[in-house]
Protein backbone atom coordinates (compact mmCIF):
# COMPACT_ATOMS: atom_id res chain seq x y z
CA UNK A 1 0.00 0.00 0.00
CA UNK A 2 2.87 2.37 0.79
CA UNK A 3 4.33 1.77 -2.68
CA UNK A 4 0.99 2.62 -4.30
CA UNK A 5 0.73 5.84 -2.27
CA UNK A 6 4.29 6.80 -3.29
CA UNK A 7 3.51 6.05 -6.95
CA UNK A 8 0.33 8.14 -6.83
CA UNK A 9 2.16 10.80 -4.84
CA UNK A 10 4.80 11.16 -7.58
CA UNK A 11 2.55 10.81 -10.61
CA UNK A 12 0.75 14.11 -10.02
CA UNK A 13 3.91 16.23 -9.73
CA UNK A 14 5.39 14.48 -12.78
CA UNK A 15 2.29 15.11 -14.89
CA UNK A 16 1.88 18.66 -13.59
CA UNK A 17 5.61 19.33 -14.09
CA UNK A 18 5.49 18.22 -17.72
CA UNK A 19 2.37 20.24 -18.44
CA UNK A 20 3.77 23.31 -16.64
CA UNK A 21 7.07 23.19 -18.54
CA UNK A 22 5.32 22.61 -21.87
CA UNK A 23 2.89 25.51 -21.35
CA UNK A 24 5.62 27.80 -20.04
CA UNK A 25 7.67 27.22 -23.18
CA UNK A 26 4.73 28.23 -25.37
CA UNK A 27 3.97 31.31 -23.29
CA UNK A 28 6.67 32.74 -21.01
CA UNK A 29 9.68 31.58 -23.05
CA UNK A 30 8.32 32.40 -26.49
CA UNK A 31 6.80 35.75 -25.44
CA UNK A 32 10.14 36.74 -23.89
CA UNK A 33 11.84 35.72 -27.15
CA UNK A 34 9.30 37.80 -29.05
CA UNK A 35 10.10 40.88 -26.91
CA UNK A 36 13.85 40.38 -27.36
CA UNK A 37 13.43 39.84 -31.11
CA UNK A 38 11.11 42.84 -31.44
CA UNK A 39 13.73 45.12 -29.88
CA UNK A 40 16.57 43.66 -31.95
CA UNK A 41 18.13 41.74 -29.05
CA UNK A 42 17.52 38.24 -30.44
CA UNK A 43 18.45 37.02 -33.91
CA UNK A 44 15.39 34.83 -34.45
CA UNK A 45 11.64 35.17 -34.14
CA UNK A 46 9.53 33.10 -31.74
CA UNK A 47 7.19 30.25 -32.60
CA UNK A 48 9.40 28.68 -35.27
CA UNK A 49 7.27 26.21 -37.22
CA UNK A 50 10.11 24.68 -39.26
CA UNK A 51 9.98 20.88 -39.08
CA UNK A 52 12.78 19.26 -37.09
CA UNK A 53 14.05 15.69 -37.19
CA UNK A 54 13.45 12.93 -36.37
CA UNK A 55 9.64 13.28 -36.41
CA UNK A 56 9.22 16.41 -38.51
CA UNK A 57 7.27 18.32 -35.87
CA UNK A 58 7.50 22.13 -35.62
CA UNK A 59 10.59 23.35 -33.77
CA UNK A 60 8.50 25.20 -31.18
CA UNK A 61 6.65 21.99 -30.25
CA UNK A 62 9.94 20.10 -29.97
CA UNK A 63 11.20 22.87 -27.70
CA UNK A 64 7.96 22.70 -25.67
CA UNK A 65 8.39 18.93 -25.28
CA UNK A 66 11.86 19.44 -23.79
CA UNK A 67 10.43 22.24 -21.67
CA UNK A 68 8.00 19.64 -20.34
CA UNK A 69 10.84 17.24 -19.55
CA UNK A 70 12.63 20.03 -17.66
CA UNK A 71 9.32 20.79 -15.95
CA UNK A 72 9.32 17.26 -14.51
CA UNK A 73 12.79 17.84 -13.09
CA UNK A 74 11.61 21.19 -11.69
CA UNK A 75 8.60 19.61 -10.00
CA UNK A 76 10.66 16.82 -8.45
CA UNK A 77 13.57 19.00 -7.34
CA UNK A 78 11.26 21.62 -5.89
CA UNK A 79 10.33 19.26 -3.08
CA UNK A 80 14.01 18.93 -2.09
CA UNK A 81 14.86 22.63 -1.85
CA UNK A 82 12.20 24.23 0.36
CA UNK A 83 14.42 26.92 1.93
CA UNK A 84 14.80 29.00 -1.23
CA UNK A 85 11.99 31.40 -2.06
CA UNK A 86 9.73 29.80 -4.64
CA UNK A 87 9.82 32.48 -7.37
CA UNK A 88 13.57 33.04 -7.04
CA UNK A 89 14.14 29.29 -7.20
CA UNK A 90 11.89 29.01 -10.26
CA UNK A 91 13.78 31.72 -12.15
CA UNK A 92 17.25 30.47 -11.13
CA UNK A 93 16.40 26.84 -11.89
CA UNK A 94 15.41 27.80 -15.43
CA UNK A 95 18.25 30.26 -15.93
CA UNK A 96 21.01 27.93 -14.78
CA UNK A 97 20.27 24.22 -15.31
CA UNK A 98 18.71 24.10 -18.81
CA UNK A 99 21.13 26.81 -20.00
CA UNK A 100 24.20 24.89 -18.84
CA UNK A 101 22.94 21.67 -20.43
CA UNK A 102 22.34 23.56 -23.70
CA UNK A 103 25.79 25.19 -23.65
CA UNK A 104 27.79 22.18 -22.52
CA UNK A 105 25.93 19.24 -24.11
CA UNK A 106 23.28 20.14 -26.70
CA UNK A 107 25.18 22.78 -28.70
CA UNK A 108 28.34 20.64 -29.05
CA UNK A 109 26.28 17.58 -30.04
CA UNK A 110 24.52 19.61 -32.73
CA UNK A 111 27.78 21.22 -33.89
CA UNK A 112 26.53 24.69 -32.97
CA UNK A 113 29.43 27.06 -32.32
CA UNK A 114 28.81 28.50 -28.88
CA UNK A 115 31.34 31.20 -28.22
CA UNK A 116 30.99 32.49 -24.68
CA UNK A 117 29.68 35.90 -25.66
CA UNK A 118 28.04 37.94 -22.90
CA UNK A 119 24.96 39.00 -24.97
CA UNK A 120 24.26 35.36 -25.87
CA UNK A 121 24.69 34.21 -22.28
CA UNK A 122 22.41 36.95 -20.96
CA UNK A 123 19.76 36.23 -23.61
CA UNK A 124 19.75 32.48 -22.90
CA UNK A 125 19.73 32.95 -19.12
CA UNK A 126 16.85 35.43 -19.40
CA UNK A 127 14.82 33.21 -21.77
CA UNK A 128 15.30 30.12 -19.66
CA UNK A 129 14.81 32.04 -16.42
CA UNK A 130 11.47 33.30 -17.69
CA UNK A 131 10.64 29.72 -18.68
CA UNK A 132 11.42 28.69 -15.08
CA UNK A 133 9.25 31.47 -13.70
CA UNK A 134 6.38 30.43 -15.99
CA UNK A 135 6.84 26.80 -15.03
CA UNK A 136 6.55 27.85 -11.40
CA UNK A 137 3.32 29.73 -12.14
CA UNK A 138 1.74 26.85 -14.07
CA UNK A 139 3.00 24.23 -11.60
CA UNK A 140 1.41 25.96 -8.61
CA UNK A 141 -1.85 26.33 -10.54
CA UNK A 142 -1.88 22.73 -11.83
CA UNK A 143 -0.92 21.15 -8.51
CA UNK A 144 -3.59 23.16 -6.70
CA UNK A 145 -6.11 21.80 -9.19
CA UNK A 146 -4.84 18.28 -8.51
CA UNK A 147 -5.36 18.54 -4.77
CA UNK A 148 -1.96 19.76 -3.62
CA UNK A 149 -2.34 22.46 -0.99
CA UNK A 150 -0.04 24.30 1.33
CA UNK A 151 -0.25 22.20 4.49
CA UNK A 152 0.67 23.53 7.94
CA UNK A 153 3.57 21.06 8.20
CA UNK A 154 4.88 22.07 4.79
CA UNK A 155 8.12 24.13 4.85
CA UNK A 156 8.05 27.61 3.23
CA UNK A 157 8.42 27.44 -0.54
CA UNK A 158 7.60 23.72 -0.74
CA UNK A 159 4.49 22.25 -2.31
CA UNK A 160 3.04 19.51 -0.10
CA UNK A 161 0.00 17.33 -0.35
CA UNK A 162 -2.56 17.98 2.36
Amino acid sequence: MAQLKTHIGLSRPILAGFMAGFLSTLTFHQLTLWALWRFGLAPSAPYVMTAVPPFGIPAVLSLAFWGGVWGIAFALILRSFPRIRYWLFAFLFGAILPSMVAFLIVFPLKGIPMGWQLPLLMRVFLLNGMWGLGTGVFLKWLLAGMGYRRASHCPPGAICES
